[in-house]
């Protein structure tokens, strides 16, 4: 290994890492290298903004594993989805470590580390999964049939598997055959007291994880890591996130409770053999109130507790704790007996603190209120689900801040950061002062001037907030065009101007187009039209896997795909397939999504604009990430097509537009059909 003091820099390494690889450095990147490089030196956390194309994941790993190896400590990189996961495993840490084994002296090493629940239980596998149905397709024979093979392969696979990682088998199985072979944190006996515990496949993933220079895992564990009393991750004093623009969804997730009235029975089944028979079955009793009660509940956010729950929920959480004291403490017994107590025990903790939570959610000052609850169910369709109360946090930037960013120093880092065209707008939801950072820019950037100063909050983190551009030239090789002469949208479908429209662009591009709506109704309504008026083939979103739509899509250019939300993100074609992006309408929440509408009235409660702060920044963001999917190569051009006119005509329209790459904007549709059938006519049959 170098000495510390010839120990070579994070721009000598980068150089070195890129002609490794075979690629060429860019401006973008090199920055960004040097600013998380600083970042470490430091202690100031980073959110960098980085265009598609520029190369951020080398950027930041570069100086983390520099950091590691010479400091021997453990960096930590979480993203959002498997995919980028794998890329970052499969990719572009095998080639970086053997790119940086000579100038670092050793090679270094990586690992990936999942939740527990994502790993096959050898224990839970040998012993058997409780008898619990739940759901009422268990009840079917065709259900059970399926399931009982689903689970036989993986005792097959069992044998076979050196990760027991569920991502590995292909192809996959139900949840509901998961859940037989696999254990969560809670249910899980430790690895000293199970009798398989040697070959555990989550503790051995624990073990090389706890021995690598860089972890890779998710938000999900991240956030878990950060909500539990005890320790998921290594120890380890840099954490870098990248997606962080789906940070604060991601969070949010795994801090949501749900309790149902299946959850609380199977609860007391499970420690019907360990309890007095009397006790369990007050739990029962309390479960099928619940039932009851919840079964005549409207579905919807609740702002009061209604008064039929009133008692439901004290009865549960009391029937819950008198079954948790019968239980005792854990002893010394046989492993069945341990392994029945801990599941019991698991799922009685997990009942009761959800109906503590609820009780303790709703108070008569909005503007003190930490929980939004709501009640879920569809009892009514061809596929019901019993009715769920679900209680979320209505934020998660305080605990972002006191147990991530008062912990370690933390690089945030994605495509789409900058909302308005400032960085504080994802500051306030991750818990860092707005208005209190540095921030620089590239020339060209999104990012045109620093927000002033917040003085509420001036104690918070220190950090800069960086906008390194793009390595594409969206004003030249991009056109948004707003079709401001449009009705604005209404609550009864794809209007006829609309779909005209719509039919009259896809002709000029001659196919190439990805259809972005903003529900499933619409994308098969305009699917529907479309294949009527066009003779182009038109794929929607359910016809198949999402992954074989975007193949088909990407091999035909003469091919439309349309969709909704996953599409909005998770669409990578670059090249003459992809030349024209369409938005059927700004992409608001709903107004009866329980978590973004008290969300909204929590702000105007404290007297600030609700609307703003989570309407128009949930759209903002996902407008930035659907008409991002124009320029996936420096090569790519084409046109955004905005048809809802509210983009160009609304008073919060300018801060949507700031949120968008940098393109040439119009509003005359004959500028867009001409720049489409010029690039349809240019593109290699």
């Amino acid at each position: 290994m170098p000495n510390r003091a010839d120990f070579p820099g994070v721009l000598e390494l980068l150089t070195h890492a890129v002609e490794s690889v075979g690629g060429a450095e860019r401006e973008g990147q090199v920055r960004m290298a040097d600013a998380v490089g600083r970042a470490i030196r430091t202690g100031e956390h980073l959110a960098v903004q980085a265009g598609t194309g520029t190369g951020k994941s080398l950027a930041y790993l570069v100086p983390a594993i520099r950091h590691a190896v010479e400091k021997e400590a453990t960096v930590v990189v979480s993203t959002a989805t498997i995919a980028l996961q794998r890329q970052l495993v499969d990719r572009d840490l095998p080639r970086l470590a053997k790119a940086l084994k000579k100038p670092l002296g050793r090679e270094p090493t990586f690992a990936i580390l999942k939740g527990r629940r994502n790993y096959l239980c050898l224990h839970r596998l040998d012993s058997g999964a409780p008898d619990e149905p739940e759901d009422q397709q268990l009840f079917d024979p065709f259900a059970v049939s399926r399931l009982g093979k689903e689970v036989t392969r993986l005792r097959e696979w069992s044998s076979d598997t050196e990760t027991g990682d569920r991502d590995e088998l292909v192809p996959g199985v139900s949840d509901q055959a998961w859940r037989q072979v696999s254990v969560t944190a809670k249910e899980c006996l430790g690895a000293s007291r199970c009798p398989i515990g040697t070959d555990c496949f989550a503790e051995r993933s624990r073990a090389e994880a706890g021995k690598a220079d860089v972890v890779v895992t998710n938000h999900a564990l991240l956030a878990i890591d950060a909500l539990q009393g005890y320790q998921v991750l290594p120890e380890h004093d840099l954490v870098i996130i990248d997606e962080a623009h789906d940070l604060v969804d991601r969070v949010t997730s795994v801090a949501t409770g749900e309790l149902t009235s299946g959850m609380v029975s199977a609860a007391a089944r499970r420690c019907g053999k360990l309890v007095d028979e009397e006790v369990a079955d007050q739990l029962l009793e309390a479960s099928d109130g619940l039932a009851l009660i919840l079964d005549d509940l409207p579905s919807g956010r609740m702002d009061s507790l209604p008064q039929a729950l009133t008692g439901a929920i004290p009865a549960v959480r009391d029937a819950a704790q008198r079954c948790l004291t019968a239980l005792g403490k854990d002893r010394k017994e046989e492993v069945d007996e341990a392994t029945a107590r801990k599941l019991a025990r698991s799922l009685l903790e997990e009942v009761h603190d959800t109906a503590v939570r609820l009780l303790e959610a709703f108070d008569d000052d909005k503007a003190q209120q930490r929980d939004v609850v709501w009640l879920t169910g569809d009892r009514f369709s061809t596929n019901p689900r019993p009715p769920a109360l679900k209680v979320a946090p209505l934020g998660v930037a305080g605990l972002l801040r006191e147990r991530v960013f008062n912990q370690h120093t933390t690089v945030l880092t994605s495509a789409t950061l900058t909302l308005g065209g400032t960085f504080d707008t994802m500051a306030r939801q991750w818990g860092l002062p707005p208005g209190g950072a540095r921030v620089e820019k590239a020339p060209g950037a999104a990012t045109d001037k620093a927000a002033p100063a917040d003085s509420d909050d001036l104690d918070g983190p220190k950090w800069t907030g960086l906008d390194v551009g793009s390595p594409f030239d969206h004003k030249r090789n991009g056109i948004l065009y707003l079709a401001k002469h449009l009705p604005p949208p209404g609550r009864d479908g794809l209007q006829p101007s609309t779909m005209d429209e719509l039919a009259e662009l896809i002709e000029a591009a001659g196919g190439r187009t990805l259809g972005l709506f903003s529900s499933m109704r619409a994308a098969k309504q305009a699917t529907e039209e479309m294949r009527e008026r066009l003779d182009l083939p038109i794929l929607c979103q359910g016809d198949d896997s999402t992954g074989l739509l975007v193949q088909k899509f990407s091999e035909d250019a003469r091919t439309c795909l349309f969709g909704t939300l996953s599409l909005w993100q998770g669409v990578d074609v670059p090249g003459p397939s992809l030349q024209l992006v369409v938005v059927d309408r700004i992409p608001f929440p709903r107004p009866d999504d329980p978590v973004s509408s008290a969300r909204q009235r929590a702000v105007e409660a404290r007297g600030g604009n609700g609307f703003l702060t989570v309407a128009a920044t949930h759209a903002a963001l996902l407008l930035a990430q659907g008409t991002g999917r124009l320029h996936r190569s420096v090569t790519d051009r084409g046109v955004v097509a905005i048809l809802d006119s509210r983009l160009a005509t609304a008073r919060y329209g300018g801060f949507l537009r700031a949120s968008l790459p940098p393109f040439w904007p119009t509003m005359d549709p004959k500028v867009a059909r001409d720049a489409l059938r010029r690039l349809d006519a240019a593109a290699p049959a």
